[in-house]
């Protein structure tokens, strides 16, 4: 039976390798770092176990569930009917079946005039009968001027959703990515549209889960340099072990160094070398007392704004602020932006209790930025037995790309074991 090797061990590769496991095949999880979890992953702070950025799930998330289903942490989710919350502006999802739960949701949100729920109405209504499907790929901007949607309805829906689910800016991001995004969400089931909060840390969630069921399967702190082929297969590179199949399930900003010595591979290098990042930073607030959230999530202004999100499941008083893409806000120093924002949280909340500690995370380059047209890999590649896995991957046609999120980790992790069982 194939020997098959994964390379990477975050949400693509651990997806990808417990479907192998369950099926019986010989894998192993190659992953340089010392956890599971890549770049959504729990990390020590002062004796609190927190994520390294937080993360929103939906309940249109199948992939993502069915793996916690079988890590045995689905339990840890917090399901809530959808809402956003900004300054001046509240959508709430009734607990209605669809379609209902949407124009429900907008004939009564607060903070929008008539003239703006029609449009918002209209623009759902139109990619609906198109079957969400454009064509042509474009900006969210262009695509929203073309719908006429007021500026107002932008600043307080459309752009939050898009730099929620896209981590880029309606000015540069994909229309199709969002309108694959918007059917799966607001369009889709009562159900999908639900938030899914991870109440306990990442680490918790999916990456320790996965350690203790994959076992030995999985080798920690063993970083893959580079990868040969040769007659039988693969050679790794670092761990020096020889492997039938392999999928590559890094970060794609890896993938130029590990493909150098497969000349057959230069077009999907060329490709991804030339990808954009965007970065998200986290700002984590520890209280002496829990903030009064009047909802776990809150938007802390229009627009491109941060988000602040209630953690008391990690310890009493945790507050993680999230800013989301690029901005001049990475160019300030950190206390600026801790004061900065705890201004904002303020004016949200009202007075807030002693603030006992602090600390920023920012991954540098934690989403590829979603722009149109964006030339993305399938996982299947020129070489028979490589496969690559993890977030940047194309789905089967345009209708099924999705964003750099979670699900589109674990989407591509499982398609990538489909196809290794099939090529066996």
């Amino acid at each position: 039976m194939n020997r098959v090797a994964i390379v990477g061990g975050g949400w693509a590769g651990i997806a990808c390798a417990v479907e192998l496991a369950a099926a019986g095949r010989p894998v192993t999880l190659y992953e340089a770092a010392k956890q599971l979890g890549g770049r959504a992953r729990g990390v020590d702070w002062n004796g609190i176990r927190i994520d390294n950025g937080q993360h929103l799930m939906i309940g249109a998330y199948g992939a993502t569930l069915r793996l916690l289903r079988r890590l045995g942490t689905a339990h840890l989710l917090e399901r809530r009917p959808l809402q956003l919350r900004v300054p001046g502006f509240r959508l709430a999802l009734p607990k209605l079946p669809a379609p209902l739960h949407l124009a429900g949701g907008l004939l009564l949100a607060k903070g929008l005039g008539l003239a703006e729920k029609l449009a918002a109405a209209r623009f759902m209504q139109a990619l609906k009968a198109s079957h969400f499907s454009l064509p042509e790929d474009t900006t969210v901007a262009d695509l929203l001027r073309r719908h006429r949607q007021p500026e107002a309805l932008i600043a307080r829906l459309w752009a939050p959703i898009c730099i929620a689910a896209l981590n880029t800016p309606v000015a540069a991001a994909s229309a199709q990515v969002f309108c694959n995004v918007l059917r799966d969400s607001l369009a889709g089931s009562r159900a999908d549209s639900d938030l899914l909060m991870n109440r306990a840390d990442l680490g918790s969630l999916v990456g320790d889960a996965a350690q203790a069921q994959l076992g030995q399967r999985v080798k920690l702190g063993d970083k893959v340099s580079g990868l040969t082929r040769n007659a039988s297969g693969f050679h790794l590179a670092g761990p020096e072990q020889p492997a039938e199949q392999v999928v590559l399930a890094v970060h794609p900003g890896r993938l130029p160094t590990l493909l150098a010595a497969l000349p057959e591979m230069a077009g999907i290098a060329s490709a991804v070398s030339a990808y954009a990042w965007q970065p998200i930073l986290t700002l984590w607030l520890r209280f002496a007392a829990p903030p009064p959230f009047p909802f776990p999530m809150l938007g802390l202004g229009d627009g491109h704004a941060p988000w602040a999100f209630e953690r008391n499941d990690l310890a009493p008083g945790l507050v993680a602020i999230v800013m989301s893409a690029d901005g001049p806000h990475l160019s300030l120093p950190a206390e600026h932006l801790r004061d900065a924002y705890l201004d904002l949280l303020a004016r949200a909340l009202g007075p807030l209790p002693a603030l006992l500690d602090w600390k920023v995370i920012t991954e540098k380059r934690a989403t590829w930025t979603c722009s149109p047209d964006l030339p993305r890999p399938g996982n299947a590649t020129p070489l028979p037995g490589l496969y690559l896995a993890g977030d940047y991957t194309a789905g089967d046609d345009a209708s099924d790309a999705y964003p750099a999120t979670l699900e589109g980790a674990v989407r591509s992790g499982v398609k990538c074991a489909a196809l290794v069982l099939k090529d066996a």
